[in-house]
């Protein structure tokens, strides 16, 4: 029997597969204490989204989360996280320093292993990103980004084909970048099984035996098996399984799932099967309160049609439901092939993913190429690499106008070793600014999380975890904010219960029998702002009482991960600014009444 190493990715891509990486560290770590009793050894134990996550909506300190993982499961457990190349943790780029502390500071928090991996397959990204991770002490696990495109997409022959693939794996070889694995990384699970067997095929023909060979998939087009049984064909010896209830769907096969497809195999994964079921009783049982989105369990036949990882599948669903978008999510996703062909075919995978997202969902909202998403600009004209094949030039003119940007064939680390904003320093003085210690967790915090992070470290940090409520909560009770008072309400009997006072009291669903009402005029006859979509304020540029000239912005928006400037639409005197930061608008919100002067 030929012993198959299995990596366990519940804990990371799992988690950002399911629940967007919104999972509090105290829920979870009981269940990877089971794991280990289960005789795993081999886990995915943070990086790539679930490290800013935990800052963004959990308020917890991502390497305090690692050290806690490192004491559940065991010291000599293989404990391995995920870095995007030159951008490590962060959705953006970053200079040398940050990416050498990256390696070094997970080391010292026990990691063992980083899979490092570039979302455009430019080796250029991985070479310093891999070397630092070496001279850390780490393992390093070189990965070839895969997917496959629709058939008949014009240039889609002659990308994401297994000679392509093979031909990064010989230029990753070609440039002397160390590595002690390989993994072939399909985020959007659209691979085809014959494609992935042959790719698996020709990168064990390079890599000779005795080199780890791993596969990793998502089983959102319900493939995530039969490409797992193809990768084995094709010569892989490690795959990365999860474990219900946080498996199948846009997460990984079940270690369940696997083991029943290869009974009677010359393949065996080396578990005590029966230690496994117990492991899963205990991790669905640390999930049970966390809202499961629908779509994150399911099969999604036309995912191949258009890209879509599943780590990236509900995150994105989830900012939608939140700002109440959730019916333009169809016109994205169908948006989102056009996107990857005129962009220059990079993988679907965080960060680019992201950007095509973001681009689809600004084709969607504001009209083809009207809004040209910063990521997805900076992409296309050349600031995180080269793309596959180069970008659509009418794309690429749209984003430097629109930016202001040149095109650039200047590598990240080039670029970013220049830029002032970036780096040690600039997090430094981001620190002192907010009088926070100068130590080497909060720089990297500083330098990869931004605006956010410094919030965690000022005790500003918010925790927006989606857990199921009791049916009572849901439905009948919800606390309403009027001109900034707060009410309790709850429905109960036929009667409204304010703030502990009941009034009797119909509800009825809907608006039918509700008298018109007539929005008042601005105040003073000012010209109104309303919010082009629905999202958080992040940032005030103005305060009421200030001056505005036409077109300069004034708020910022969050939504979909991205920061959306507003602008003024006529010059004047700031009479009314409702809104602060943190609060959420919806879209046609008035943001702001601007006087003449």
């Amino acid at each position: 029997m030929k012993k198959i190493d299995v990596m366990v990715t519940v804990f990371r891509d799992g988690f950002q597969s399911v629940y967007g990486a919104r999972v509090l560290s105290a829920d979870f770590l009981p269940a990877v204490e089971a794991a280990s009793r289960a005789g795993i050894r081999h886990f995915e134990a943070g990086g790539g989204a679930m490290f800013q996550s935990l800052y963004f909506y959990c308020n917890e300190d991502a390497f305090a989360m690692m050290d806690a993982f490192r004491a559940a499961a065991g010291p000599d457990a293989d404990l391995q996280t995920l870095a995007r190349g030159v951008n490590v943790v962060g959705l953006d780029s970053q200079p040398a320093d940050i990416i050498k502390l990256h390696a070094e500071l997970f080391k010292k928090h026990g990691i063992t292993t980083i899979r490092n991996f570039d979302a455009l397959n430019d080796v250029n990204n991985l070479v310093y990103s891999g070397r630092c991770i070496k001279e850390a002490g780490l393992r390093h696990e070189a990965v070839v980004s895969m997917m496959s495109l629709p058939p008949g997409v014009p240039g889609g022959e002659k990308v994401h084909t297994p000679e392509f693939y093979a031909g990064v794996l010989r230029r990753i070889m070609d440039a002397g970048i160390e590595f002690d694995s390989v993994c072939f990384k399909d985020a959007s699970g659209t691979a085809t099984p014959a494609a992935v067997r042959e790719t698996l095929r020709a990168a064990r023909a390079l890599l000779g035996e005795g080199r780890p060979l791993r596969f990793h998939t998502h089983d959102t087009a319900g493939t995530g098996v039969a490409c797992c049984l193809a990768a084995l064909d094709g010569g892989a010896d490690a795959l990365d399984l999860s474990m219900a209830p946080v498996s199948g769907g846009t997460a990984q096969p079940d270690i369940l799932s696997m083991w029943h497809a290869l009974r009677g195999t010359q393949y065996d994964l080396g578990f005590d099967i029966e230690k496994v079921v117990e492991a899963e009783e205990v991790l669905k049982d640390c999930m049970k309160d966390y809202f499961v989105p629908p779509e994150a369990k399911a099969v999604e036949p036309l995912i191949p049609f258009s890209p879509m990882p599943g780590g990236a599948l509900t995150a994105n669903t989830q900012m939608m439901r939140d700002n109440k978008i959730m019916d333009k999510y169809p016109a994205v996703v169908k948006e989102m092939g056009e996107v990857v062909r005129l962009g220059g075919f990079g993988t679907s995978v965080t960060p680019v993913s992201q950007f095509y997202f973001q681009q689809a969902f600004n084709n969607v909202m504001f009209g083809r190429w009207k809004k040209i998403a910063d990521g997805y600009g900076r992409m296309v004209l050349g600031y995180f690499g080269r793309t596959p094949v180069p970008a659509d030039p009418e794309v690429v003119a749209a984003a430097a106008a629109q930016l202001g940007l040149q095109p650039t064939t200047r590598t990240p680390l080039e670029l970013d070793g220049e830029n002032p904003a970036k780096g040690a320093a600039a997090a430094r003085k981001k620190l002192a600014a907010a009088g926070l210690p100068d130590t080497p967790e909060n720089v990297f915090i500083a330098a990869t999380c931004l605006d956010k992070g410094i919030a965690f470290l000022q005790g500003k940090g918010r925790v927006q975890v989606r857990k199921n409520k009791p049916a009572a909560q849901a439905q009948d009770r919800f606390t309403v904010t009027i001109d900034g008072e707060r009410f309790k309400v709850e429905l109960k009997d036929g009667a409204a219960v304010v703030n502990g006072t009941h009034y009797s009291a119909a509800v009825n669903p809907g608006f039918a029998d509700a008298p018109a009402v007539t929005a008042a005029p601005p105040a003073g006859g000012g010209a109104q702002v309303r919010a082009p979509l629905s999202g958080l304020v992040f940032k005030l540029l103005k305060k009421a009482g200030d001056t505005v000239a036409a077109d300069e912005a004034f708020i910022v928006l969050e939504a979909m991960k991205m920061e959306v400037p507003v602008k003024a639409v006529s010059a004047g005197v700031i009479t009314l600014l409702p809104f602060k930061p943190g609060d959420q608008v919806q879209t046609e919100d008035v943001l702001a009444e601007i006087k003449g002067a």
